[in-house]
């Protein structure tokens, strides 16, 4: 049984006195295939060492991320452009829209999202949204991006079934983490009338950890946790929903 991890931020500092232990214990739970979202230009080096590191089982994302949408960020997305201009990105991400910390910024995060939208069409390559209390936000723009060049996944997705609809109609996949296992997490409520073909898992790790070890650092080996509940849910054998959520995950990145 090979599972996927679309989402996983494993070269932040919260894992540097164990990541090979992490790496191991996920390889045990079956977690194969990581995938790695960018922060800023701060955690290139970082990325690149993990890579280096895991070369078979580690793909990276190339992006800005909206919280660290700033004044400097002009000279952060050329940074982007010129790092795919390097190649060996599997997409473009995390990117997005956040007004959960700061609204003020919101002109500069539309605009950083609206050229990274179009710097990953550009690469041929596809998104990974971030959307935290702004999804007409983020809606309004893909309606305007929209088209058979734009694909993804919804990171973290936490909206409603008209929402989840309304994402996958605009090319996204859904990204299912450690949120599906909490009780006010909501999204357990409608996921079955959600299609399968449309759902990747992810941990975010190492954030949003599953029940039981919520509020505690999360890394990927927890991803069994959300595999369980969303068997729970789709009423299917979890090596056929691990089956399904890592084709769904090669169909987007192309590895």
């Amino acid at each position: 049984m090979t599972l996927t991890d679309t989402h996983a931020h494993l070269y932040v500092e919260a894992f540097d006195e164990d990541r090979a232990g992490m790496m191991e214990r996920a390889r045990a739970a079956g977690v194969e295939r990581f995938f790695i979202p960018a922060i800023d230009s701060g955690y290139t080096q970082r990325m690149h060492d993990l890579r280096q590191a895991y070369p078979d089982e580690v793909f990276l994302m190339c992006g800005l991320h909206p919280t660290h949408v700033k004044e400097n960020f002009e000279e952060e997305l050329r940074h982007v452009e010129r790092e795919l201009g390097r190649g060996g990105y599997v997409a473009v991400g995390e990117i997005g829209i956040d007004l959960y910390w700061d609204q003020s910024r919101l002109a500069l995060q539309q605009e950083a999202f609206r050229r990274q939208i179009r710097l990953a069409k550009t690469h041929g390559l596809p998104i990974v949204i971030h959307c935290r209390e702004s999804f007409d936000e983020i809606f309004e723009i893909l309606s305007e991006e929209k088209g058979p060049d734009l694909r993804g996944i919804f990171h973290c997705f936490t909206g409603t079934l008209e929402q989840a609809r309304l994402a996958i109609s605009c090319g996204m996949k859904l990204g299912i983490g450690g949120v599906l296992t909490f009780k006010n997490g909501r999204i357990d409520q409608f996921m079955d009338q959600v299609p399968l073909s449309s759902v990747v898992l992810e941990t975010d790790s190492p954030y949003l950890a599953p029940k039981p070890f919520r509020g505690k650092r999360n890394e990927p080996a927890y991803l069994e946790y959300v595999l369980a509940r969303l068997a729970e849910i789709y009423g299917l054998p979890r090596a056929q929903i691990a089956e399904t959520t890592t084709l769904n995950s090669r169909e987007v990145f192309g590895v």
